[in-house]
């Protein structure tokens, strides 16, 4: 069989388990948030954190348990790494330095994951399991408390309520990330994936010699990384290590682990609102982009052009062989059109377009699906933002769902799709006139002209930022001026965000609905599908196409 016919036959897989998870997945989590009952073990949960479950929260009541619950995470991850030299389990790790472990901190809980750290030369058993892994669950829970409350904002009249916080992030741990986790993890074990607790030992070498290497709670830290969208590894290669994912079976399925949710989202959208086939018009949007970038970049790397690459073993540099092309560029898009941050394969040893794709997908606001919550809370704002200008095409006040768009929800719209650009290309271009940050592009001549070395540290703000967690080799970022400004990126590009989309939720729950008239636009068709998918890529051109004409274009062209 061909590489690139096992690559199609994979992505038809991995399409039609998607498919068959999407509506009973999409109607379960509806049923989950829009349920009256709480279970005993919630209510047991929410006596231990002194909240009432069952009061209504107005917007800002909303955003100030969302900060202040992720602001005790911080804390509390910051002080356990601090102190993992003095903890039991700590495998003889070291505590880890203060612009570190805030970095660190920063990163889990903003769903980020990304790691200037060798996990498995630095981070204990303590600090992996009940420090890392819980935040895996409840900041993938927090970003989909955010979008039920966006999707309460359209389905609501007159209230200006959003729901309850604590019962979404609750509910969204108890009902349906863990029980996912669970049959998920146990999958992995049966293929083979690392289950223990076992300190650091010697082992044999193929070539001869030995090695020093240590276990760890691995499977159940995989799952959630990848179901959650997080992205971080429990080894510093992450999921090309084969203690994380053993076989090209577990590849496929953390594929699937990554985008299930967020897909499956979109029905959850629809039934809340009423509307299913407003479901689908995001989900063909999502599924559109999603496939597309799929497609080209299987095309680049099967493509493998340029000496450098054909000398090192051409599209297979920096992939693992029991991956192959094909399924590497799946992942690598998966992760990359989402908050996941995850990777197979070496990123940085893609092909210089392959490489602009990569970036180019986190650049879209990863909402194609996008991570756990966040991509579908991006994609509705991106389509208040098409209804706009549709408005301004026909001369008509713009409608969404029943709900007017003004100056005040337009003007949300627009901060929300303005941080993220700000933050990437502000710390890119700071850190491109300071010697000592240009001084941690390790291989910039190594890859000539300095194209490669700038997208690095473009890729780096972009991961951050977009709270993705990826990286491109090379880029030393382990230093006080990488891990203090990409953790302010990862914690303002998360929470800021969702400081407009709360509000905007807020001031679409206050709304009278307006009845619907000839003149209203049909955002249920394909056409405004098609539209969605224009005014996105348009965004993003129009933002950072010169940002990507010096890095991957540049490096591609030469």
């Amino acid at each position: 069989m061909s590489p690139v016919l096992a690559g199609v036959l994979q992505l038809t897989a991995l399409v039609a388990a998607l498919a068959l998870a999407y509506r009973p997945l999409g109607d379960y989590m509806a049923a989950v948030y829009s349920s009256p009952r709480h279970l005993r073990a919630e209510k047991i949960i929410y006596r231990c954190i002194g909240a009432n479950a069952d009061v209504q929260m107005r917007w800002p009541a909303y955003l100030r348990s969302v900060l202040a619950f992720s602001a005790v995470g911080v804390l509390f991850l910051y002080l356990l790494q601090r102190l993992q030299g003095g903890m039991p389990l700590s495998l003889g790790f070291a505590s880890i330095s203060p612009d570190q472990a805030f970095n660190t901190a920063a990163s889990f809980v903003a769903n980020t994951n990304w790691q200037s750290y060798s996990g498995e030369q630095a981070m204990g058993h303590v600090v992996q399991t009940a420090g890392l892994a819980v935040q895996n669950f409840v900041s993938a829970a927090t970003g989909m408390a955010v979008a039920i409350a966006l999707v309460r904002g359209f389905a609501r009249m007159r209230t200006g309520e959003l729901g309850n916080f604590w019962a979404d992030l609750v509910r969204g741990t108890v009902r349906v990330l863990v029980p996912i986790a669970v049959i998920g993890a146990l999958v992995l074990v049966a293929c083979g994936t690392l289950q223990n607790f076992s300190g650091i030992h010697e082992v044999g070498q193929f070539m001869g010699g030995s090695q020093q290497t240590n276990g760890g709670a691995v499977a159940s830290q995989e799952v959630i990384k990848e179901l959650g969208t997080n992205g971080g590894g429990y080894f510093n290669a992450n999921s090309a290590h084969p203690f994380e994912n053993p076989t090209a079976f577990t590849n496929l399925f953390e594929i699937f682990l990554i985008l299930v949710i967020p897909f499956a989202l979109t029905r959850t959208f629809g039934k809340l609102v009423g509307n299913v086939k407003q479901g689908y018009a995001v989900l063909a949007t999502m599924g559109v982009i999603w496939l597309g970038f799929t497609a080209l970049m299987m095309w680049t790397e099967f493509a493998h052009g340029g000496p450098a690459l054909e000398a090192a073993g051409a599209a297979m540099e920096g992939k693992e062989n029991r991956f192959g092309v094909g399924s590497s560029a799946i992942f690598s898009v998966a992760t990359t059109l989402t908050s996941t941050g995850a990777v197979d394969s070496f990123h940085s040893s893609f092909t210089a377009f392959g490489g602009g794709i990569q970036l180019l997908g986190m650049m879209l606001g990863e909402i194609a699906p996008g991570g756990v919550g966040s991509g579908l809370y991006g994609m509705l704002v991106m389509a208040i933002i098409a209804v706009f200008i549709a408005g301004l095409m026909v001369g008509r006040t713009p409608e969404y769902l029943g709900k007017k768009i003004g100056t005040r929800e337009i003007k949300l719209a627009a901060c929300y799709i303005l941080i993220t650009p700000t933050l990437v290309l502000g710390f890119t271009a700071a850190s491109m006139v300071l010697p000592d940050a240009l001084g941690s592009m390790l291989n910039t001549k190594a890859l000539g002209a300095g194209s490669h070395g700038f997208s690095e540290v473009l890729y780096a703000f972009t991961s951050g930022a977009n709270n993705n967690g990826s990286a491109f080799g090379g880029l030393n970022a382990n230093t006080p001026w990488y891990n203090t400004t990409i953790g302010l990126a990862m914690l303002l590009g998360r929470f800021l965000p969702m400081v407009f989309v709360l509000a905007l939720a807020g001031s679409l729950a206050e709304q009278q609905p307006v009845p619907e008239t000839a003149g209203t636009l049909r955002t249920e068709k394909p056409l405004f599908a098609g539209l969605l998918v224009g005014t996105i890529l348009i965004i993003t051109g129009l933002t950072y196409f010169p940002a990507l004409a010096l890095g991957p274009l540049a490096e591609g062209l030469s």
